[in-house]
């Protein structure tokens, strides 16, 4: 009996200890839970609606990678189910180059994952992998529209601001002079957006499944 009651109290420690340890990154990533459920209730398959969060995860892991490269705070991804996910950054005193790359990093991040799928398709030869790769390059190619509240349209409004912007000499935090706008830097992002919304694109058209985009 003192054996077994010590084997109670042993299997209690260890689910309370897991519970404890996992249980904060469950809340963390509710919302992915729940947006993989989600999917996998309306596409019908658990191994695609799963497949599919963790896409979205990848665009979104994006720009926290390069927001976070820039020095910058930045939340994790936040799910809305069947709305997608987005991520808090705090923006304030960015160039519009900066600002422009983490824009664009979440649909180059989220595109590599796709392409990922797209290969492991090939070699597994699953159908169900290429839809899905193709749905990916669809979200992010869909991010990409100059379209204020998604990326490209983020994008579209730092390529805008580089065009116009003076360029600020500060001394001491002070502004002191003003130059003219550095357009090579507009060119620049622009050059960046366009290539990989051509990209994007040519992966998305390339795993259309028997015609059916």
């Amino acid at each position: 009996m003192k054996r077994t009651l010590e084997r109670l109290l042993g299997g209690a420690v260890v689910i309370g200890g897991t519970a404890l340890k996992w249980g904060f990154l469950f809340a963390k990533f509710f919302g992915f839970f729940i947006s993989a459920a989600a999917y996998s209730f309306w596409f019908h398959s658990w191994t695609f609606g799963v497949g599919l969060a963790v896409l979205i995860l990848v665009h979104e892991i994006g720009h926290v990678v390069e927001a976070r490269r820039q020095g910058l705070h930045v939340s994790w991804p936040m799910f809305i189910p069947f709305l997608g996910a987005y991520v808090t950054i705090s923006r304030a005193g960015l160039t519009p180059l900066r600002s422009g790359l983490i824009s664009l990093a979440g649909p180059f991040v989220g595109s590599l994952g796709a392409a990922a799928v797209w290969a492991a398709s090939g070699v597994q030869g699953s159908n169900k992998l290429e839809v899905l790769a193709n749905l990916g390059f669809l979200l992010n190619a869909f991010n990409l529209l100059p379209i204020g509240f998604l990326d490209g349209g983020h994008v579209v409004g730092s390529i805008r601001e580089a065009w116009r912007m003076p360029v600020i000499r500060f001394e001491g935090g002070v502004p002191m002079q003003a130059f003219a706008p550095d357009r090579a830097r507009a060119v620049q992002l622009f050059s960046l957006y366009a290539g990989l919304a051509a990209a994007i694109v040519l992966c998305l058209l390339a795993t259309r499944p028997n015609g059916a985009l």
